[in-house]
């Protein structure tokens, strides 16, 4: 569960660090997003002469979370930490390599290319 103010690691090779989601798109009522939800964040920390700086505004997709997310079958899976990965306007990938496990949910939500570039699909 991913709320405002969550600081989450970047899980590509943009040259984000830490972003911290500020807003949760999807009405006035929404109070969290979960794995595979779009969500707008600020850049808090970035490598330098990279092509993301700090204090952009970018939109990510949630790749893993720290709260268990049930499956269909039954089953729950969680991660170490909180983590996204970066994308543009038409929600296609920004990077071209991605860091740790991935969950086989996003494949399910369209995000085809995040599951073939990860190392790890749990």
């Amino acid at each position: 569960m991913i709320q405002l103010k969550t600081m989450l690691n970047v899980a590509d090779n943009t040259g984000a660090k830490i972003v911290q989601c500020i807003q949760l798109p999807g009405g006035t009522r929404k109070r969290v997003a979960i794995l595979g939800d779009i969500v707008v964040g600020v850049v808090k920390k970035a490598e330098p002469r990279r092509e993301v700086k700090q204090h952009t505004v970018v939109k990510v997709v949630i790749v893993r979370q720290r709260q268990a997310y049930r499956r269909k079958d039954g089953s729950y899976i969680r991660f170490s930490e909180n983590a996204c990965c970066l994308v543009n306007d038409e929600h296609e990938l920004k990077g071209n390599r991605i860091s740790g496990p991935i969950p086989r949910e996003l494949r399910e939500k369209g995000f085809d290319k995040i599951a073939t570039l990860a190392e790890e699909l749990v």
